[in-house]
């Protein structure tokens, strides 16, 4: 290892023999200052930024006042003060050769792109300073500006992508070549992880980085808006990134401030959501992401499992029609699937791993139902269950009639597979969701409405666009309780919350009808439910309250085989003019009581229980409805 001579500049910039003619220059010597190295970071700043040859000698000049002791020493020896060793501009104006007042001027590249910064006070005699991350740069060390810390964030590391997806990408890459004003606009901002991937791999292909700025994190001041952009553009060049802006789930005043931002910035950018009106002066290019069709999925599945595939056809077919994965998605179900070493079949445990990837975007946004539930346990009248036959029917040969039959080709309209559940409480609307979802071996989330529904003008339909949109991949079971607070009629507009009330349900009624899963609505009064919205809907399933012989079935199934009972008498105990569910409530509570006794299950206990849970209805039960139950 050599040590680098006192004017070599040190290894990394190569400026030694640019600070020795500034160190004569300093000292009254007409010295020529050497043309940088075509290679060369400072080489580099100049041609990016367009510098002059003076404003070149400036950055050069105050590299040396920072880098190298003997420019520093000579800044002071030329003012006659040792410690005034930053460069001025009277300084730069007085040694470096081709001197122009423009240069430093707030529109000129020196200070539009902060590449200097001047100290307060009069201009000629104002201190100049290098930017620190002007100074990295010229050393080839990596860094990143402090001021972009909290609203520039770097994007993800290039990920999987299906055919459609690299095309754009590739078509993103060679119109960025030329450079200037382009905006990349992605119309698909639901698909936020797919529109990162293609965007940093239309950076990768040209040797970029991504960062991702979120229109929620700019600045509200708009000279802090401003400087973001000078900096920004300067990043682009320094750090050789490309931007890509999300606006989704970001409120007006955000998407605003967004599209401020973008009428400002003269660099290429990539926008992922809503935006007022496009960027003045910039070249617009729509990217359209759409999921990969089901032949395109079965081959992506096909070349990520390999041969951990084999024999797999008619599951890699399974999954690929109810499952519309992205490509990173299908890597990620992959891999669940193969270390998944279960003693399950092959198909089942493919299945499975994509109900778990397809899980995680929605259960943030709802409460997944768990149960075990099978047709047995439902008893409905024998036209009722026939209808929850044909919902599973329906869903289960979707691909088939929608997309191999041609009936998706004329449009997503009416294709949503929507149900309405009508009936009293405890009637099991949420039983029959779950039988369903159990026989499809598809994932039940119930929508908490509470947390839908909002007071804040456009927020619910941002909320239920979230909920579907989640949803989409999977193709999950929707279960909407207690429907008609969300889908009641519409009022008479008075005034403007009214009139988004209705637009959150006209935006409803659209999103049902193009959702390709099952979205089940329940309600205990239909008649409050709007009729645009009950003509939309596919099946409508009445859930009738339960006569005494359908209560005596629901007593039959109430309690587990492990349970231990004592002369339970269904027929007995259906005179209680009950619902379903609060039989259920009823056996459990009784189980609970006889545990606490010792005993099992019997009669007594039952009454007991039959009491407190028509407490809660507000009614005592007759002596005819609890006839014969304390007696043998």
């Amino acid at each position: 290892m050599t040590t680098p001579s006192p004017h070599s500049g040190g290894p990394g910039h190569g400026l030694g023999d640019t600070f020795s003619a500034l160190i004569a220059r300093l000292q009254g010597t007409a010295a020529d200052l050497p043309v940088p190295v075509p290679d060369s970071t400072l080489a580099s700043l100049a041609s990016a930024f367009s510098l002059t040859a003076f404003e070149c000698a400036v950055v050069a000049l105050l590299a040396g006042v920072e880098l190298e002791p003997a420019v520093s020493r000579a800044v002071a020896a030329h003012h006659q003060d040792a410690q005034r060793t930053t460069a001025t501009v009277a300084t730069a104006l007085a040694v470096l050769p081709g001197a122009h007042w423009s240069a430093f001027s707030n529109l000129a590249p020196l200070r539009r792109w902060r590449l200097v910064t001047l100290d307060a006070g009069p201009l000629a005699n104002a201190g100049l300073r290098l930017d620190d991350r002007v100074l990295l740069f010229l050393l080839r060390l990596p860094s990143e500006d402090e001021r972009l810390r909290g609203i520039v964030r770097p994007g993800p590391p290039p990920g999987p992508l299906s055919a459609g997806d690299a095309a754009s990408a590739r078509e993103i890459a060679r119109l960025l070549v030329p450079g200037g004003r382009l905006l990349v606009r992605f119309a698909a901002a639901n698909q936020v992880s797919v529109t990162r991937q293609v965007a940093v791999s239309a950076a990768a292909e040209l040797g970029l980085g991504l960062a991702v700025m979120h229109a929620g994190d700019l600045p509200a001041d708009p000279c802090e808006r401003e400087a973001l952009a000078r900096l920004w553009e300067r990043e682009c060049v320094l750090g050789r990134r490309f931007l890509l802006v999300e606006t989704h789930d970001a409120d007006p005043v955000a998407t605003a401030r967004a599209a401020a931002f973008l009428d400002l910035l003269e660099a290429p950018v990539a926008v992922s959501g809503p935006l007022p009106h496009p960027p003045a002066g910039h070249r617009i290019h729509p990217v359209e992401l759409r999921r990969p069709e089901p032949e395109e999925r079965c081959g992506l599945w096909r070349q990520v499992l390999g041969s951990d595939g084999s024999g797999l056809e008619g599951g890699i077919e399974a999954v690929a029609g109810q499952f519309e994965f992205t490509a990173a998605e299908i890597h990620d179900a992959a891999s669940r699937f193969t270390a998944d070493t279960g003693i399950l079949p092959a198909e089942q445990r493919l299945w499975t791993a994509c109900r778990q990837t397809a899980r995680e975007r929605l259960e943030p946004l709802a409460q997944r139902l768990a149960g075990q539930s099978r047709w047995d346990d439902l008893v409905l009248p024998d036209a009722e269950r026939a209808i929850l036959r044909e919902i599973a029917l329906h869903v289960r040969h979707r691909r088939q009639v929608l997309d191999r039959w041609g009936f998706a080709s004329r449009g997503p309209r009416g294709l949503g597979l929507t149900a309405l559940f009508a009936g009293p409480s405890g009637t099991g609307k949420t039983l029959a969701a779950e039988v369903l979802a159990c026989e499809l071996d598809l994932d039940l989330h119930r929508i908490d409405l509470s947390a839908i529904v909002s007071k804040y003008i456009g927020d619910t339909t941002k909320n239920l666009a979230g909920v579907f949109d989640a949803a989409d991949a999977g193709g999950a079971i929707l279960l909407f309780d207690e429907a008609d607070a969300l889908f009641g009629k519409r009022s008479e507009v008075k005034d403007s919350h009214d009139r988004y009330a209705n637009i959150e349900v006209g935006f409803l009624l659209q999103r049902m009808e193009s959702y390709r899963g099952l979205a089940i609505l329940t309600t205990n009064q239909r008649s409050s439910l709007d009729p645009a919205f009950l003509r939309r809907l596919r099946f409508v399933v009445a859930f009738p309250f339960p006569d005494a012989a359908q209560r005596a079935k629901i007593w039959r199934r109430a309690f587990p085989a492990a349970t231990p009972t004592d002369r339970i008498d269904p027929s007995r105990l259906a005179q209680l003019n009950v619902s379903g569910g609060h039989i259920r409530n009823i056996a459990l509570h009784a189980a609970f009581l006889a545990a606490a006794a010792g005993e099992p299950v019997r009669m007594t206990h039952l009454a007991a229980a039959a009491e407190g849970e028509c407490a809660k209805l507000d009614r005592l039960p007759t002596e005819a409805e609890l006839a014969g139950w304390t007696s043998p």
